[in-house]
């Protein structure tokens, strides 16, 4: 939206006065301008709630199938909004972004978990922080003069997402639904091994099969959760504040501010106004690369140490950034210190947050806990970012830059957490996972006692069958 904002602003004034005659002031115009941006939250956060009950009813490639209809329309008022002298077209366009948005991070996140190999999960759901770098890439790419970011093409820019959910209509069709759904929630065992076949090939997959056989007996009568009841159950009460601290730090790690310091930081060491949109096609190129190499090396390190290196080395870098911006104006070459720092930031956050959070709710959480899982999760990333775009210009007006020491306190706080309270995920069951929580957070005289995991899942089921 920041290309071709200019333009939508025109259009919105042009709009007020073809209907009413009436030439909008400056202030109007960046209010109905504030608003058609952070629409795009609401609809996020409407689409997280209603994630969980439609990727249970209805499965996870279902769910993605079905959601790609509600971009493809945001997409064709977003390419009708010009010619039709609509700018409120671009904020139903918005709104049904980000329900699209919000129904795909959780089923799409899902499914690729449900997915993976036990011993490839950790390489396969990081993808998805790959992809939404690239989406951001290709928006910053996109949006230049040279491309979409014109005056005639900007309806294009905005309608782009309308393709990419016509790819995925045409080509999810081929892949099967997700094994574990079949397994657990629908008990037809044949059709998971054919989906696993078609996924794995015919590899030996009947470890996993045997593991799934193992939880479904545990599970069995127990229905999915709600989350109300996923909040109720104490036997989750770590797995729930882990994923109530991840993605709530996700939102105020201060990436964002970040990025918006990145012009100033720019500007200041030398580079043209006209040149600056290039300079920022950097940060975009240097998060998805990074995103991509953390593809590579989360197998090797795991999901914990991605999470508490990337926290602590952001923690870091936001006390010499704010120390560099502090000088910016007395030391002639620290605004290239500042520069090189940004960079540093992106990178950290690329390698471990941005990709080790979005698999958090799946890896340690069992099935029927998945789904309100991810809705409380994702809801609380569209929280967090709603508020965020509401209080951000505040907190920058009053305290500057240095805003970033308040984002130090949640970054901090989050690795500190990670370190002590979470266990390793890598290469390990969900059943396994559980049974870790339990012995780092019970009291002595309960980790002593030798329970075996289905004595603790059937105490699990009798606590679940009062709801």
């Amino acid at each position: 939206m920041t290309s071709p904002s200019a333009f939508i602003k025109e259009l919105v004034n042009k709009t007020c006065l073809q209907r009413y005659n009436v030439s909008l002031e400056q202030w109007q115009i960046s209010l109905i301008w504030s608003f058609t941006v952070s629409i795009f939250c609401i609809g996020g956060l409407l689409g997280s709630l209603v994630a969980g009950p439609l990727i249970t009813k209805y499965g996870r490639k279902h769910s993605l199938l079905l959601n790609n209809i509600v971009a493809m329309t945001g997409a064709v008022l977003m390419l009708l909004s010009q010619k039709a002298m609509s700018f409120e077209m671009i904020m139903v366009g918005r709104f049904l972004y980000g329900i699209n948005s919000g129904v795909s991070i959780s089923a799409q996140t899902m499914y690729l978990v449900e997915c993976a190999p036990k011993k490839l999960r950790g390489m396969v759901v990081v993808t998805v922080a790959t992809f939404i770098s690239f989406g951001k890439f290709c928006g910053q790419l996109l949006g230049i003069s040279e491309l979409l970011g014109t005056q005639e093409r900007w309806p294009w820019l905005l309608g782009f997402n309308g393709f990419t959910a016509l790819l995925q209509l045409f080509t999810l069709p081929f892949l099967p639904e997700s094994p574990r759904f079949l397994m657990l929630e629908k008990g037809d065992q044949q059709a998971c091994e054919k989906a696993l076949r078609r996924l794995w090939g015919h590899n030996d997959y009947s470890r996993e099969v045997e593991e799934m056989m193992e939880e479904k007996a545990a599970l069995q009568s127990v229905y999915s959760h709600s989350v109300m009841e996923l909040i109720q159950n104490p036997t989750v009460r770590w797995q729930l504040l882990t994923i109530i601290v991840t993605f709530t730090t996700l939102q105020l790690c201060g990436i964002n501010t970040v990025y918006f310091y990145s012009f100033d930081v720019f500007r200041a060491a030398g580079i043209q106004e006209h040149q600056l949109r290039y300079v920022a096609l950097g940060t975009g190129l240097c998060e998805l690369s990074t995103s991509v190499a953390c593809f590579f090396i989360i197998e090797n390190t795991g999901v914990k140490v991605l999470l508490f290196r990337g926290y602590i080395g952001m923690s870091a870098t936001l006390i010499l950034l704010t120390i560099a911006l502090y000088l910016q104006n007395q030391v002639p070459w620290m605004p290239y210190c500042s520069m090189v720092l940004i960079f540093i930031f992106i990178l950290f956050f690329s390698s471990g947050p941005a990709g080790a959070t979005a698999p958090l709710p799946g890896e340690i959480l069992m099935q029927s806990f998945r789904s309100a899982g991810y809705t409380i999760g994702c809801s609380l990333n569209w929280v967090g970012m709603c508020v965020l775009g509401m209080l951000f210009p505040i907190i920058v007006e009053k305290l500057e830059y240095f805003c970033f020491l308040l984002f130090l306190v949640f970054c901090a706080g989050c690795g500190l957490y990670v370190k002590f309270y979470i266990p390793e995920t890598k290469n390990r069951t969900v059943l396994e996972i559980a049974a870790e929580f339990e012995r780092m957070h019970c009291k002595p005289e309960v980790s002593q006692r030798k329970t075996s995991t289905k004595q603790k899942l059937s105490g699990m089921k009798t606590y679940d069958t009062k709801f």
